[in-house]
């Protein structure tokens, strides 16, 4: 029976810890830890003390007597410590731990010959016993005592304040940490590592030495993520304020990793994806990220680490606000309404389907099984959506007002997600009370919008509709929303149109929608105009509105907001591939599209920054469509509307889309940039009109593979022009397309990054026998289904690929569970991950809807099926069973 955790049962510690002192001793096949507490009841009377815990228990020491074992109790992965003293005392409590036999990488585990930790959310519990839990915070020392030769690098938390030998092989290092933390930030790591150094200056004129830790061979490819780290702390000096605390930032990489990174205090881990980048093997895009994921976690040092979550219910509180604040430093970095359009596109594409599927919750759940399951994209994205809308509504400055309260208020302790809010509250005297219910109510809101133009009085009426889904979490009726919705006008030749609302002249606004149904007046309007609505996306909704094509393409093709821009573009897209599916379903002719090709010949012709016209030449995802129209399909058809959409542009509009490509190309190559092999931001704007382009063209005529392949023979080091051509041609069916993967397979094969991109080809790509390609890499020498990053390339992305995971023999749902059942036995965590590509149970034909329930049914079966993995698939069976 799994165990279900509600927010309304929490409790506060009934002892806390103020100082903790732990001694790893690393041993050929075990690692010996010692953790010396000093607890604190909270309350005068004898108590049982319960710690989490599932390492291996050796002795339990209570203010210096062993206690022999009829004196605890270890039962559920809990040690239980009756009749322990009303007054602070010393616990110290002996534990194996195991590393090279964990492959969960939870707790500590060995890679490559390396140790480390990954504690959040659980994690330490696997290392020892403790109050393994964010809201009791102490200060930790952490001495690891280690073989010379092996591990000559050893390293926690904090500041290093001694160091020294044990004897001619053995040596020791320790660390203090002088601010109080929750367990989940704990980290260690130890072996043998190149260091790269730097320094930063920090605004009060303290040195910060930042060490990066890699391997001999992977040292060059720092560089950039240094200057992105660097980058970071100087804006979160100039944008918050705030400076970093320790003498020193470290971040090691390490190529087996569950996620992305993590903001242990001082010392941040991170999957290599996000720390190595050079042009050789790295594309724009993964420049980007890193940079993005950098400044997330070093973010993290106030927000998540000197203000953490009372509880895991509140995880929102610490990732939303950091993505919020990653996305800000990523747009003021370089293009930022490119960055937002690509946040939007995360958010609709990913996180939408989630808020409509079974797995759906609110930001802060009410209630969790297995904590792992809740690092999802509603918690980071959508958490993200909910600080962005009260930047929208206090502005810049009242919500650095509310920034700063909050830490006044907070700095060191363990708090809500109401606490954030009412900081912002107080700060502007605001009432967000409604607001709340952001925190609390699953599912995306749809707002249906509807306008009247009074010609006479020049007064315009917007009239708007919210309804909230039902949704799997609750039962309880759904209550209105606070939506701030960003509207300007524009009049129908396309020129920016003033208005008047309560009082106030403007050419752009922010209505909040708080009641089911709401009217707004606006004066002085002269002319009937062209609404451009939820400008810069200011709220994750769904928006509804009868928009003429005319309108849309004048909004496409002169709207002052890029969003705004994009969107409308992205709304003719839709409608032609809901028509061309249900043309498919209905087995008719395919839609006209004469004016959308129009519409996007004009945008072709216009002054235009690459980057974002590179997003509004991109047709939305199979994904997108799906989730907001259409029940019981055959997914399939989703892919083939798509495929149709993509070929007609390419064929249609071949000469302007040609053009395009060798004027990016130009610019390029004339530049003016010292190396244009090297990313840079205006590079990067280019390659990426560049890559659109080549996409296209190479659809639209099949003598551009010839071409292609000589240019992949010819380039010079630059992963992005390399991977966009690779992935211009996955699709096709020539020999030429086997032999350039197998010529980049080759060329790489020794760099584990680069490989994961071969694999993502393989997996992504909708050949008849993708299939069978993916069953062959399995076997390929550099996979693994051991390390997250293979799984994830190959397995997921196959998730992704609509034709061939949706296959009507379910071939491809059979597949994916046989890996979902390898991988839990043990890796849980990424297990669950995979398990939600069934999501869509109730969303595809009844054919694919039994293939899918036999194999479900069949990872419920499993007789050791993990909790992570056991929750996905029940929460997917008994949705699928209410409906």
């Amino acid at each position: 029976m799994q165990t279900v955790h509600y927010l309304k049962d929490y409790k506060r510690p009934e002892f806390t810890v103020t100082q903790l002192d732990l001694h790893f001793d690393i041993q050929e096949t075990h690692t010996q830890v010692k953790a010396r507490m000093l607890v604190l009841p909270k309350q005068e009377q004898s108590s049982i003390l319960v710690l989490d815990g599932s390492a291996q228990l050796v002795s339990v020491v209570l203010d210096g007597e062993v206690l022999g074992s009829d004196a605890y109790q270890v039962q559920d992965e809990c040690l239980r410590i009756p009749n322990v003293p009303v007054e602070s005392f010393v616990l110290e409590i002996t534990t194996k731990v195991y590393p090279e036999q964990n492959k969960s990488l939870m707790g500590l585990y060995a890679s490559n010959g390396n140790l480390y930790t990954q504690c959040e959310p659980e994690g330490f519990r696997k290392i020892t016993y403790y109050l393994d839990r964010p809201d009791v915070m102490t200060k930790f020392s952490t001495t690891i005592v280690a073989d010379k030769k092996r591990y000559p690098v050893l390293l926690s938390n904090g500041n290093q304040v001694a160091a020294g030998d044990i004897d001619k092989k053995r040596h020791y290092v320790k660390w203090i940490d002088p601010f109080r933390k929750p367990s989940y930030l704990f980290a260690l790591v130890a072996g043998d590592f190149a260091c790269s150094k730097d320094e930063f200056m920090t605004q009060s004129g303290r040195k910060v030495a930042i060490h990066f830790y890699t391997s001999e061979q992977d040292k060059h490819k720092v560089p950039y993520a240094i200057d992105a780290l660097k980058r970071s702390m100087r804006w979160d000096e100039e944008r918050f304020g705030l400076e970093y605390d320790l003498d020193i930032f470290m971040v090691v990489a390490v190529g087996d990793f569950n996620m992305g990174a993590m903001e242990n205090k001082g010392l941040n881990i991170f999957n290599t994806k996000y720390v190595f980048a050079d042009a050789q093997t790295a594309t724009d895009k993964d420049f980007e990220h890193i940079e993005a994921v950098i400044g997330h976690e070093y973010f993290h040092n106030w927000t998540g680490n000197r203000v953490t979550c009372r509880d895991w219910f509140q995880l929102s509180l610490k990732e939303g606000l950091t993505v919020f604040r990653d996305q800000e430093f990523s747009g003021d970095m370089a293009n930022r309404d490119v960055r937002r359009i690509e946040n939007v596109m995360v958010l609709r594409g990913h996180q939408f389907p989630e808020d409509a599927g079974p797995t759906a919750h609110p930001i802060r759940p009410a209630s969790y099984t297995e904590m792992n399951n809740f690092y999802t994209l509603t918690i980071y994205e959508k958490g993200s959506e909910v600080v962005r809308m009260l930047h929208t509504l206090l502005g810049e400055e009242g919500f650095q007002k509310g920034m700063k309260l909050y830490f006044q208020r907070h700095d060191g302790q363990a708090v809500t997600c109401d606490d954030f809010r009412l900081a912002m509250a107080d700060a502007n005297a605001y009432d967000l009370s409604q607001f709340a219910l952001w925190y609390s109510q699953a599912g995306t809101p749809q707002v249906k919008l509807r306008s009247e133009y009074d010609a006479q009085n020049q007064v315009l009426r917007i009239h708007a509709q919210q309804t909230l889904p039902a949704t799997p979490d609750t039962t309880l009726p759904k209550q209105a929303m606070m939506i701030p919705m960003t509207v300007g006008m524009l009049t129908q030749d396309g020129q920016a149109q003033t208005f008047v609302i309560d009082g106030k002249q403007a050419d752009e606004t922010v209505l909040v929608l708080t009641a089911f149904e709401q009217t707004w007046e606006f004066q002085q309007v002269a002319s009937a105009p062209i609404l451009s609505l939820l400008r810069g996306f200011s709220a994750p909704i769904y928006l509804e509105y009868a928009y003429s094509e005319a309108d849309l393409m004048t909004l496409m093709l002169n709207d002052v907001d890029a969003f705004a821009r994009w969107e409308a573009g992205q709304t003719l897209f839709r409608r032609v591939m809901k028509q061309a599916v249900c043309a498919l379903r209905a087995e008719q002719e395919m839609p006209n599209i004469d004016g959308l090709i129009q519409a996007l010949s004009q945008l072709m012709q216009q002054e235009i920054d690459p980057a974002l016209l590179a997003l509004m030449l991109t047709i939305p995802s199979e994904q997108e469509i799906w989730d907001q129209d259409f029940e019981h399909l055959n997914p399939v058809l989703l892919w083939q509307a798509r495929e149709w959409l993509v070929l007609s542009i390419a064929k249609t509009c071949l000469k302007e889309i040609s053009d395009l490509r060798l004027k990016a190309r130009e610019a390029e190559q004339k530049s003016g940039i010292a190396n244009i092999r090297d990313y840079h931001p205006e590079l990067a704007k280019l390659r990426s009109l560049i890559s659109t382009t080549r996409s296209y063209a190479a659809r639209a005529q099949p003598e551009v593979l010839v071409y292609l392949n000589q240019q992949y023979e010819n380039l010079t080091f630059n992963m992005t022009h390399e991977w966009g051509i690779l992935q211009a041609i996955n699709h096709e069916t020539s020999p030429l397309r086997d032999q350039m993967l197998q010529q980049f397979a080759q060329k790489f094969d020794h760099d584990a990054l680069v490989m994961d991109k071969y694999f993502t080809l393989v997996a992504s790509s909708s050949r008849e026998d993708a299939f069978e390609r993916v069953q062959d890499a399995l076997k390929h020498p550099r996979f693994s289904m051991e390390n997250p990053n293979k799984v994830r390339s190959l397995i997921g992305t196959f998730t992704r690929n609509t034709r061939h995971f949706h296959h009507e023999s379910g071939i491809g749902y059979a597949f994916v569970t046989d890996k979902i059942i390898e991988l839990d036995a043990y890796n849980p965590q990424v297990a669950a991950r995979l398990v939600q590509a069934f999501n869509v149970l109730n969303r595809v034909d009844v054919q694919r809807q039994n293939l899918m329930l036999a194999q479900l049914q069949r990872i419920q079966a499993q007789a050791s099926l993990s909790k992570d993995t056991g929750e996905i698939v029940g929460k997917i069976l008994s949705q699928f069973q209410v409906a």
